[in-house]
């Protein structure tokens, strides 16, 4: 995702947020609402000159792969959004807090895009900083972390095929089962969760995405192995007989 992109999931999110009551009546946070708007349309026109008014020389912008920016960085890439590409954000748990010449607000953009012709669903929580320096309001950091949502799930046949134990040590292991709705894992000492298909011998947890159980199979077909796949880290659990 370029970078005016992710700036374009930010700002738009702030300036349509409705502010939190108990700061209703804070005017310099109704000016970071006016600002953030600014930096929206700033963003969607090209208007680089916006984001350098409002950006903090010493601000700093981690997007939500982990990438570091500097003011110059992101002025540099402001651009107007690439032909085929539009976006509707609303606002969704917004919050802000302020303690004397710093502004601190946290909410979840809610995006709804249209890519090309294909439609897309995002959801950011985005943590943005602002600090008051000689009477102007700009941004000293501002985060984006994307929130992540369950894959699509699909009906398969074979499930009896995945039921049995998995073993990663003498103390640990992984069991699953058969339902009335499917199949549910439990590992030692664990809950027992749902699992659901979301490819033939790829699992997840409803509600946690951020894991998978991938299942190898032998030569024979049958399956051996239970790969819990965390994030890019794989603990490898073996199929008892």
């Amino acid at each position: 995702m370029q970078i005016n992109r992710r700036l374009f999931f930010i700002t738009a999110a702030a300036a349509s947020a409705p502010v939190a009551a108990f700061a209703a009546a804070d005017d310099d946070i109704a000016t970071v609402q006016r600002q953030a708007q600014e930096l929206n349309d700033a963003v969607t026109y090209g208007r680089a000159d916006v984001w350098a008014r409002y950006m903090h020389d010493d601000g700093v912008y981690t997007d939500e792969e982990g990438t570091r920016s500097t003011k110059a960085e992101i002025v540099a890439q402001i651009t107007p959004l690439p032909a085929g590409i539009s976006g509707v954000l609303t606002t969704q748990d917004f919050q802000a807090k302020r303690t004397g010449d710093v502004i601190v607000t946290t909410y979840v953009a809610d995006e709804h895009e249209t890519y090309h012709g294909a439609a897309l669903h995002c959801q950011y929580r985005n943590t943005v900083t602002w600090v008051r320096t000689q009477g102007v309001w700009q941004i000293l950091a501002l985060q984006a972390m994307a929130l992540r949502t369950d894959p699509p799930e699909i009906a398969l046949a074979q499930l009896d095929d995945y039921v049995g134990t998995y073993r990663l040590s003498s103390d640990v292991a992984y069991t699953i089962t058969r339902t009335a709705d499917g199949l549910s894992g439990q590992q030692t000492s664990g809950r027992t969760r749902p699992l659901k298909a979301e490819v033939r011998d790829m699992f997840f947890n409803p509600g946690r995405p951020r894991y998978r159980f991938v299942f190898m199979r032998g030569a024979d077909g049958r399956v051996e192995r239970l790969i819990q796949r965390r994030e890019a880290w794989d603990i490898v659990f073996t199929r008892e007989l």
